[in-house]
């Protein structure tokens, strides 16, 4: 790595925390430019200091760190993600990955795992706990599951499915198109053809289908 990556860590036990920051300070190539404590902290200063990857606890006071990375998600903001948890959950998995986390970190593992998980995210590639990788597997079986039993779904063209995933995330059509920069009648109209090809009548029912299927879009 070329530059240094500016890391933003943020989970409420302090002594945790500041083991992590040691962590990560053991290579020179990344820099620990904010801690926070809270989630609603970690948001503000993930919003004003732009750091390249958060580090964020899932269960934190205030906000939750998948709150923190939805409003992150929602707001397009360049800064990759990176979540801690104690659960081997599911659920929280799915949820982390369905806001576009780059890594999944138990914390059990968390110090060994750390500075891996961080110069794969940089790298571009997904790093997950390998006593969870599992639950990748499962998601993929659910979207094969889904694939199968609604096969038009490899009807949409790209732009379709995004704006599917984007749906499911419960964004409005204006919100969608402020997020990808295209104008509101665009995305009406790729939620008719999406409809249309999924045979699927009223905008209503295709939030629905969205919502429901999200973890498998």
């Amino acid at each position: 790595m070329d530059t240094i990556t500016r890391v933003l860590i943020a989970d409420d036990h302090e002594i945790f925390r500041v083991g992590l920051v040691k962590t990560i300070e053991r290579d020179k190539n990344f820099s620990i430019i904010a801690q926070a404590a809270d989630g609603k902290e970690a948001l503000t200063q993930v919003r004003e200091m732009r750091p390249d990857i958060a580090i964020l606890d899932v269960s934190m006071p205030l906000m939750s760190g998948l709150d923190v990375g939805r409003a992150v998600y929602k707001a397009a903001l360049a800064t990759e993600l990176i979540f801690l948890t104690m659960y081997k959950d599911i659920a929280y998995f799915n949820a982390a990955m369905d806001i576009g986390a780059r890594g999944y970190l138990l914390k059990d593992n968390a110090s060994a795992d750390l500075l891996v998980c961080l110069r794969t995210v940089v790298e571009g590639n997904y790093f997950i706990s390998p006593t969870m990788s599992h639950f990748l597997v499962e998601r993929k079986n659910n979207t094969d599951a889904l694939t199968q039993n609604v096969p038009s779904l490899q009807n949409l063209s790209p732009a379709e499915r995004h704006i599917l995933k984007l749906l499911a995330d419960n964004l409005t059509s204006k919100e969608i198109a402020d997020k990808l920069f295209i104008s509101l009648r665009t995305v009406e109209n790729h939620r008719t053809h999406i409809c249309q090809k999924l045979g699927i009548k009223g905008h209503n029912k295709l939030l629905q289908f969205a919502l429901e299927n999200k973890s498998a879009l």
